[in-house]
């Protein structure tokens, strides 16, 4: 989602302060990441009040105080920012957390609703290249996005270049793009924790010769791409190894009843098939209810998941899905706001905050980017992240159907 682009695009390769990295959608081309230095932030222990000295991705916590930091580089800036959001498909995070939390970072470093403008492009290509075409026609000196696909981000980006407008992208890159920065979580890193967690998980569920049918995101979606190069780094040596098969490797979808549909084909094909790496929640929700159908029983096939959506994690505390990759959305936001206030004001960001570099292996170029960290969540450790940040209530999560499991994992909802 995030785009800024014009001002300043400096070769940050960087050292920086403590720490490591973290992301969600579509393959395609690949993009690798490299985090440089970085700087380590746990959702499950950062608390409260912004960290004083430049900014890093340690700075960004649950009360948005770090965004305060920026009011003089906010009152310096020229222009609007115009934030286009993908869809409300693939994931309810759009909606639910990052239009918030981005409107909340940006109101924070004391920018006010005039300053800044945030859409949601429905899925919509057509809308997206609209949507920033009337930004930039209003005054927008910076565009975020998260592109639906690399070709309507690249029209996007080229159009802003043309106008003078700097683009950051957010939580996807554009392959082929021209942008400035890159924020998003470190996806190849969530890759591997959705593969280590099937593997941890199967063998907590006595899954001793696991038959693996790996779904995989859209095809035409770079974070896809980047997932399934984290989570075969960790499957592959298993498939290599003996013991481990992979039984099928359906295309790829980010719609979950094409990816049901993907999974009943390649279930039915290899019925020895007893767990599934499914990149996440929304996709996993479907597998789970057809294998419920078929009277599956719980803790018997591994499935994996990322965003913490409620579904997901209710799937966990039952016992059909093994955990999720959970991503501090506010941290999220916060960078990319961070990133767009700077150049709204022509500034340069710090060093401190863009702590890697994201490889477009289409324009053959180092993408400067903040690479936020990922974690992984299983009923030990949901009270402690997802409870604690506010990303679902346990009233929420804790409904009749789930007390005494929620009880089981220390929530009281």
């Amino acid at each position: 989602m995030n785009t800024t682009r014009a001002l300043a695009v400096l070769a940050i390769g960087a050292s920086l302060v403590a720490g490591a990295c973290s992301s969600s959608s579509k393959p395609a081309a690949t993009g690798s990441t490299t985090t440089v230095g970085s700087s380590a932030s746990s959702s499950a222990t950062t608390t409260g009040g912004g960290s004083a000295g430049p900014l890093s991705i340690s700075s960004f916590t649950r009360d948005f105080s770090a965004m305060a930091q920026l009011k003089s580089v906010a009152s310096a800036g020229k222009g609007s920012i115009g934030v286009i959001l993908p869809d409300t498909v693939s994931s309810a995070r759009y909606t639910e957390f990052d239009a918030p939390y981005l409107t909340k970072a940006f109101q924070q470093a004391g920018l006010s609703s005039s300053d800044f403008k945030i859409q949601n492009a429905q899925g919509s290509d057509p809308t997206m290249l609209t949507d920033a075409q009337s930004d930039i026609t209003a005054g927008a000196s910076v565009l975020v996005i998260d592109p639906l696909d690399k070709g309507v981000g690249a029209q996007v980006e080229s159009y802003a270049k043309q106008h003078g407008v700097a683009v950051i992208d957010y939580d996807r890159l554009t392959l082929g793009g021209d942008r400035s920065y890159y924020v998003s979580f470190d996806n190849v890193k969530v890759g591997n924790l959705l593969g280590q967690g099937l593997v941890s998980c199967a063998a907590a569920w006595n899954v001793s010769s696991p038959n693996v049918i790996e779904m995989k995101g859209d095809p035409t979606d770079n974070n896809a791409t980047l997932f399934a190069q984290g989570y075969d780094q960790i499957l592959n040596p298993k498939f290599n190894g003996g013991g481990w098969t992979r039984v099928a490797e359906p295309a790829g979808t980010w719609t979950p009843s094409v990816a049901q549909t993907e999974f009943e084909q390649a279930y039915t094909a290899h019925k020895n098939a007893n767990a599934a790496l499914v990149p996440n929640d929304e996709n996993a929700a479907p597998i789970i209810q057809y294998l419920q159908s078929l009277h599956i029983p719980s803790k018997s096939f591994p499935i994996t998941g990322q965003d913490a959506t409620l579904v997901g994690l209710q799937n966990i505390l039952l016992g059909y899905q093994c955990g999720t990759v959970y991503k501090p959305i506010y941290e999220e936001a916060q960078a990319a706001a961070a990133l767009a206030i700077y150049l709204r004001a022509g500034q340069t960001p710090p060093s401190s905050l863009v702590n890697g570099q994201t490889a477009d292996t289409v324009s053959n170029t180092q993408v400067p980017s903040v690479l936020l960290n990922p974690e992984w969540v299983t009923t030990q450790n949901m009270n402690s992240t997802i409870i604690a940040d506010g990303f679902v209530t346990a009233s929420q999560l804790c409904t009749s159907q789930y007390k005494s499991a929620c009880t089981s994992a220390g929530i009281s909802g």
